[in-house]
């Protein structure tokens, strides 16, 4: 009986498995634009007269029945008022656009009910760029993923007032608010900083995928020492694509500017002892439970460009919560461009 080296049966097996993952994105991506196709087809047959526009959903009902009869399941109503939904969504498709063969259909669902087109392009991108899977990237929709990004048009034409070309993508990988409702703490939570930052740790993969691309993890209370003191730092990771330390300091309460003149030091002690050659300033975040606008407005945040402090929150918030967070980081900002204008 012949022995089969186990290498050999391990590199049959890796040629099969890569074999199916091409036939399923090349099946995945060919029934993609099957649904585009059908859903135009269908806008087309609507849009035939006014008789015809008026009764669509009976058009979709007449034609769900005439599929299901012939082809079976999964051409239910539903299913087609999403692919009519889909081409009109992505229309650009017919002038030359390509799907992204990355994506299954279910990504193409959810983002396709994003409202605010820059933020479907985002998540488009985003997802076919970062490998999102579905679940990812729904719970990114609903926490606003896009909205909480500094990377807001106004953010970006605030840095670009200062010539600071450079910095404009630095904004795009911080966001305000950070949502933790993966750490799972109940209401009211009384943890502290330190049960926080264990959590945080315990649930690092999530915690990455919070934070954005570039992200990799360095260090839990890293030491910095001088000649004569020594410094901790809660989390330290480094980015790869803006090529820096990123430093995180957790805070339970409510931002101080002993808070924002602790992690200017840690950001300048990091550049001149740890910085190496190649790497960019080294990027500095308070995540804080409350920010005074006071503190924010007056304190070395506002014309620091390497140091951020925004809030984090510990549970998943309301749509409208949200919303809201968001609208005021969009007031302080549009303060910012005019009294730069003034």
């Amino acid at each position: 009986m012949v022995q089969l080296e186990k290498s050999f049966i391990a590199d049959i097996k890796n040629i099969l498995a890569v074999a199916r993952q091409k036939a399923y994105t090349t099946i995945n991506s060919t029934m993609v634009q099957a649904y585009w196709h059908i859903g135009k087809r269908i806008i087309e047959e609507n849009q035939k007269g006014k008789e015809r526009a008026a009764y669509g959903d009976a058009l979709l009902k007449e034609l769900s029945k005439s599929l299901t009869h012939d082809l079976g399941n999964g051409f239910s109503y539903a299913n087609l008022k999403n692919f009519r939904q889909f081409y009109l969504t992505f229309p650009e498709f017919e002038k030359g656009y390509t799907l992204c063969s990355e994506l299954a259909w279910s990504h193409y669902r959810l983002i396709m009910r994003v409202e605010n087109p820059l933020a479907r392009a985002y998540y488009l991108n985003e997802c076919a760029g970062q490998n999102w899977s579905v679940r990812v990237l729904q719970r990114n929709i609903s926490t606003f993923y896009y909205e909480r990004l500094l990377s807001s048009q106004q953010k970006k034409e605030a840095l670009a007032h200062g010539n600071h070309v450079e910095k404009q993508s630095l904004a795009d990988f911080i966001k305000d608010p950070y949502v933790f409702e993966f750490l799972n703490i109940p209401q009211p939570y009384l943890a502290n900083e330190k049960e926080i930052e264990t959590a945080l740790i315990d649930n690092l993969q999530q915690f990455l995928l919070e934070l954005g691309k570039g992200f990799s993890f360095v260090s839990r209370q890293f030491r910095i020492s001088t000649e004569t003191t020594h410094f901790s730092i809660d989390l330290v990771f480094y980015n790869y694509i803006l090529k820096c330390f990123v430093l995180f300091d957790l805070k339970t309460g409510k931002l101080t500017h002993q808070d924002t003149g602790q992690m200017d030091m840690y950001i300048k002690m990091f550049d001149d002892l740890k910085r190496t050659e190649g790497d960019n300033p080294t990027i500095g975040v308070i995540l804080c439970s409350q920010k005074d606008e006071t503190v924010v407005k007056y304190s070395i945040l506002k014309d620091n460009e390497q140091l951020f402090a925004t809030k984090y929150r510990l549970y998943l918030p309301s749509e409208e919560e949200l919303i809201a967070e968001i609208e005021r980081e969009k007031r302080l900002i549009n303060e910012q461009l005019k009294n730069m204008e003034e």
